[in-house]
Formats: structure tokens, sequence, C-alpha cells
């Protein structure tokens, strides 16, 4: 079962749910919106190899915005920090940013119970667009989950910053 906005508020106030910061303004019906904070990574490999991370590029965006670029992967974090202790989060992008072409993740909507972090957008678009800080790019819902006994305690737990991918880590420890 998806939580609707009143069982998010109480969950978040009974501190099961943590979202900072929180503006009561971004609670939808069924969903709460998430803003792109204002740093971005250009993955800058040509041939992206799991056996390594992968090289970035450090980009600001500026308040008069940033124009990303097709055939390019970006990488992006929210600027709210999320966990959940008894709720699969799961994330999806705005309708809105869709409708212009723009792909917050690629598969990487799937969060775990006990997630504790920023989330890394893996962004790619159809067509230019620019792009501002702080604009509401996803948004956040919540599933009910049972007998769940194990917390994620990942690779990816308690991060503060954007994301590359850790898979290197799985491959290069075997």
């Amino acid at each position: 079962m998806i939580l609707g906005d009143r069982e998010i508020f109480e969950a978040i106030k009974r501190k099961e749910i943590i979202i900072e910061p929180f503006d009561e303004k971004r609670l939808n019906s069924n969903s709460y919106n998430l803003r792109l904070y204002n740093q971005m990574y250009l993955v800058e490999d040509e041939v992206l190899d799991m056996k390594k991370p992968s090289k970035v590029k450090e980009i600001i965006i500026p308040e008069e915005g940033y124009t990303l670029l097709p055939g390019n992967l970006y990488l992006g974090r929210t600027l709210e920090y999320t966990r959940t202790e008894c709720y699969v989060p799961l994330l999806e992008g705005r309708s809105s940013i869709g409708r212009l072409g723009i792909f917050i993740h690629a598969t990487a909507g799937f969060g775990d119970v006990g997630f504790s972090g920023y989330w890394t957008l893996e962004i790619s678009v159809v067509k230019p667009v620019i792009i501002y800080p702080e604009i509401e790019i996803c948004q956040i819902y919540y599933h009910e989950v049972k007998g769940c006994e194990k917390k994620y305690c990942g690779k990816y737990q308690n991060n503060n910053e954007i994301q590359v991918s850790g898979i290197y880590r799985e491959l290069t420890n075997c």
C-alpha cells in the first residue's frame, strides 16, 4: 500500500520518515516533491568501465540556469536528506519534468528500508534543456512493507554527496 499525504505527515511526526528540510507545501496527495541540489557531475568517460569509478567533472548550477545536452550522463542529487525506518521509498520524476524530456533515473528509483542519505539522480535529456538549482525535480513516495528484518547498510548509506556507481567495488573485491 502506498502512503497518502496524511500517513506521510504522521510518519514524519513519528520520525519513521525523515525529510530535511521539510516543507508541508511540497507534500502531495501521495508523495513529496524533492528539489535538485545546485551541484552536478558530468560523467566524462566515453566508455564506462564497470570495474573502474567514473571520471566526472563538477558543475555548479548557477541561478540563471545550466543547459543539459542529450547524449550526456549527469549525476545530481536531491537537496533534501531522507531516511526511512519502516517503509520502502521510491523515487519518480515529476510529470512536468518528464514532459520536458528529462529523465531523473535510469533504474535507480527503488530504495530500501533503512536508507539514509541524499538521492543520487541519473539525469539524461532528450533535447537541450535549461535547468535551475532547487527546482522540484522528482517526488518520493512510500510503500508499507511486511516481514522486513534487514535494513539497508550498503555502499550508498549515509552519503552526503553525489555518488558515482560503486559497482567497481563489488567486481574488484571478488
